[in-house]
């Protein structure tokens, strides 16, 4: 790919260039799209100009990196590289001055580079680096060169891997065939002893026969008795089945009680039935003349199809009288309005809105203002609160989150947005989400699941008036 797209803001690739090696000739020449660099060239060619930039003078530092030249050495290739590479691609004079340093502390190495030429022991990284600065005659070329070279290492890598992968496996199956020889082993020996509890059962076996035997006489004899005590038994039965008579006469004298008491308690609720029609009649009166006193006409949706339907345009929304403000995502209103919904749940995409409202901080000061405002609105809506940011700096300033309000990172290859559209997918459907985001691809992404997206200004707007 290019080192990297050029802004709009740098228009120093028309200026002409210092006459260093690889500089154009004095008539003009026709631009030539920036080649496509391997990742490895890319990185090199960031960290060589990020260990000049503190060296060259403070007026031909552009502006865009005097900030990141103040970085110390470990964060400034980590943290300016995208400005960096955008410089180098947009403002050829800013390049030359950056080769010109480059190139006096590579040694013969940049020499070779700027013949054209470049050692066979040499690092193909590094000669790509050079030449990418420097461009001398056939610079594409060597640049193709190593973006092979790198290719090379990285299918030796992937050949070595496999080799490595191989040689696991064959010893794991080499240590699966030794455990198999000791499972076998048990196994035999499980079977001995099984044999053995075999005989022994056979031997319970013989001693339970015989007292089988020893029980069915005891049995014939317990049934001769069984026969006796049958016969005092339907004597019992017969004593039983009198008192039985007795007892069902007792029984319908209580049934006829019963039925009188049934009968008053009817009628007692008969009346407490009458006091409460009249309690809810006088209510249903006041609830009529409380809508005729407000003028409120019937409706045909609920609450829940409002929340639903809040961003999605309707037929007829303009003769409805929808007013600007409602349509207006960056106004604190409308905010208001979301958040005053029950068990509303805020998300904000953190710096998108830091880097919007108050960029001039440093990213600690930026989170650390940002989650104090978030704690006073959530004192005072009482809702739910998360704010998300991306994981680079997770361990750095981090201040202790206020009540109600919880702090997220990404975690490492996910990007806060990607997080932030899993939380709107994982709240149940029906419940206001609200987004705070000027990402359009955020926005566009939540509203998709039924969340309500809103811009950075709304919040910021938001907090300025708290």
């Amino acid at each position: 790919m290019p080192l990297t797209e050029p802004h709009d803001d740098h228009s120093s690739a028309e200026e002409p260039v210092l006459g260093v090696p690889g500089a154009g000739e004095d008539a003009p020449t026709p631009v030539e799209p920036e080649p496509t660099l391997p990742e490895p060239v890319r990185q090199r060619i960031v960290t060589l100009t990020a260990a000049v930039l503190p060296g060259l003078p403070a007026d031909e530092v552009p502006v865009p990196l005097r900030r990141v030249a103040k970085f110390a050495p470990n964060r400034r290739a980590r943290l300016g590289a995208p400005a960096i590479a955008a410089q180098l691609t947009a403002d050829p004079l800013f390049r030359q001055r950056v080769t010109a340093r480059v190139l006096a502390d590579a040694g013969d190495l940049g020499a070779a580079v700027v013949e054209g030429t470049a050692p066979a022991a040499a690092d193909p990284v590094e000669v790509a680096a050079l030449a990418y600065l420097a461009r001398p005659r056939g610079w594409r070329e060597l640049i193709e060169a190593s973006g092979e070279a790198v290719r090379a290492e990285a299918d030796s890598a992937v050949v070595a891997e496999l080799v490595r992968e191989a040689e696991q496996r064959a010893a794991r199956a080499e240590h699966d065939r030794a455990v198999a020889r000791v499972e076998a082993e048990k196994l035999r020996d499980e079977l001995a002893r099984v044999r053995e509890e075999l005989g022994q059962l056979r031997e319970e076996a013989r001693q339970l026969a015989r007292t089988l035997r020893e029980t069915q006489a005891r049995e014939r004899k317990a049934t001769e008795l069984l026969a006796t005590e049958r016969g005092r038994a339907a004597r019992a039965a017969a004593d039983a089945d009198a008192e039985l008579r007795r007892a069902r006469a007792r029984l319908a004298e209580a049934e006829a009680a019963a039925g009188v008491a049934r009968a008053s308690a009817k009628e007692a609720r008969s009346v407490d039935d009458a006091r409460l029609w009249l309690l809810l009649e006088t209510i249903g009166q006041a609830a009529v003349g409380l809508r005729r006193e407000l003028a409120l006409d019937p409706v045909d949706k609920l609450p829940a199809d409002f929340v639903a339907d809040a961003f999605a345009e309707q037929p007829g929304a303009a003769q409805a009288g929808t007013s600007t403000r409602a349509r207006d995502t960056d106004d604190p209103a409308r905010l208001d309005q979301l958040l005053a919904l029950p068990r509303a749940h805020l998300v904000v995409d953190g710096y998108n809105v830091t880097k919007r409202g108050f960029g001039e901080m440093s990213l600690e000061q930026q989170r650390k203002r940002l989650i104090t405002g978030l704690g006073g609105i959530a004192a005072q809506t009482g809702d739910e609160v998360t704010v998300v940011f991306d994981g680079a700096e997770r361990i750095h300033g981090l201040p202790p989150a206020p009540r109600g309000v919880r702090v997220l990172f990404s975690r490492k290859g996910e990007t806060a947005d990607e997080l932030i559209r899993r939380l709107v997918r994982a709240e149940p459907a029906g419940r206001p989400v609200v987004v705070v985001s000027s990402d359009r691809e955020v926005a566009d992404g939540v509203r998709r699941v039924g969340a309500y997206p809103l811009g950075a200004d709304s919040l910021l707007r938001r907090l300025a008036r708290s």
